[in-house]
């Protein structure tokens, strides 16, 4: 790969409409698990102008049984969707928690999908569908991301606290940012072009309030960038359309799955298209990607490599993976299929089948709502939640290579 290059990633916030529908969609994924670890969920959410509907298929016990819902169920999804937009911050007339239209259209599961994916008899689960997963990593940040997506999280997790705590009370909830950096020999090291586009208060698109808006948000991503990353040939793009109070919902539809790079790796890493919100962990589109970032994250973080990218292919309905592909991108200390080799061979990873994955990470949890907003991969792992960014795998690594 090229050693001097500019690169750009960028994030959306929990209040952007489609980061809205994600964070919806997974907190109906934590409510089902937390009644029943074994419930399959395939939720899909639209927001718009106060209206949110969602759509998909599901089983779980206590909640939806032989065709019909239980009683309570109805008005405890409803009472999670609109909690999960008040604890975003949407008071607004044209997206409110408490006044906004529901409808809700998930109804059973597929008995065709079932078959394929339930275990009985000699049959193991299979995966839920088929596709690729990526997982990647490399050592540009301690975190183990891609630069640029990194920053560009934590800038708009900066302003979202700053948001509810009062710090910055003239920033509402939908924003997006962009980083451009400049690499030299392979490293980040200077950036070139910040962009940072924040839903705001009536009044601060000119004069005094626009100014302190704008040395709000050159304050904040100069306290998340390095030193030294930011100069005076850094060119600032600070809500440059002008005006941006009408947002969220309101100013632009949002629907599940739709930001599938900002969940990932910016761009810097494939992707196997599928999104990860409001989908069970049998779903390999999301369980599948979560090893893969593990099983890279832990590669590079033992010293086998500076950059890994892992590659993971399933059949629906067929439990074992139909290929595992290792690629550390001529930074390895060993070879990559020794690596592959190395995988295969550690018997808690349960042969990556979904079943194996699920128990390894412990992913049958309602850890999921937390995930749906500034990345599913970067984040410390804290108790139950994300687990696949552990680095516990090292010294297994290290073992089955000899």
């Amino acid at each position: 790969m090229r050693s001097t290059y500019l690169f750009t990633s960028e994030s959306v916030s929990e209040g952007h409409p489609d980061k809205v529908s994600d964070q919806i969609s997974d907190a109906i994924v934590d409510l089902l698990l937390a009644k029943d670890p074994e419930a399959r969920v395939a939720c899909e959410t639209l927001t718009t102008t106060q209206r949110v509907v969602l759509a998909g298929e599901l089983r779980c016990k206590g909640v939806y049984e032989n065709g019909e819902w239980i009683d309570g169920a109805l008005a405890e999804i409803e009472s999670t969707v609109r909690n999960t937009v008040r604890e975003i911050g949407y008071e607004q007339d044209g997206f409110h928690w408490q006044t906004l239209t529901f409808e809700n259209h998930l109804h059973g599961q597929s008995a065709h999908i079932a078959q394929g994916v339930d275990a009985s008899g000699n049959k193991d689960e299979g995966a839920g569908d088929q596709g690729i997963m990526f997982g990647f990593a490399c050592d540009e940040t301690p975190d183990l991301m891609p630069a640029a997506i990194d920053y560009s999280h934590k800038i708009l997790q900066r302003l979202a606290a700053d948001r509810k705590s009062g710090v910055a009370p003239f920033l509402e909830p939908d924003a997006k940012s962009q980083v451009t950096l400049r690499y030299r020999d392979g490293k980040p090291v200077a950036a070139t072009a910040i962009v940072v586009s924040t839903q705001h208060a009536d009044g601060y698109d000119e004069g005094e309030k626009e100014a302190e808006l704008k040395a709000y948000v050159k304050q904040v991503v100069g306290e998340i960038l390095p030193e030294g990353f930011l100069s005076d040939e850094t060119k600032w793009h600070i809500n440059p359309t002008g005006t941006f109070v009408i947002g969220g919902p309101d100013g632009d539809a949002g629907l599940t799955g739709r930001k599938i790079i900002v969940d990932t790796y910016g761009g810097a890493a494939p992707h196997g298209g599928g999104a990860f919100s409001g989908k069970d962990p049998t779903k390999v589109d999301r369980s599948a990607a979560y090893i893969s970032r593990y099983l890279a994250k832990n590669i590079v973080a033992a010293g086998l490599a500076r950059r890994c990218t892992i590659q993971l292919a399933y059949a629906i309905g067929v439990s074992e993976p139909l290929s595992l592909y290792v690629d550390t991108h001529g930074t390895g200390t060993v070879e990559d299929d020794r690596i592959e080799d190395a995988i295969r061979a550690i018997d808690k990873l349960g042969g990556l089948t979904p079943r194996g994955i699920r128990t390894h990470l412990g992913l049958n949890k309602p850890i999921y709502r937390r995930s749906a907003a500034y990345g599913h991969f970067g984040r410390a792992a804290e108790g139950d939640y994300f687990p696949w960014e552990r680095t516990d795998l090292t010294d297994d690594l290290k073992a089955a290579l000899g």
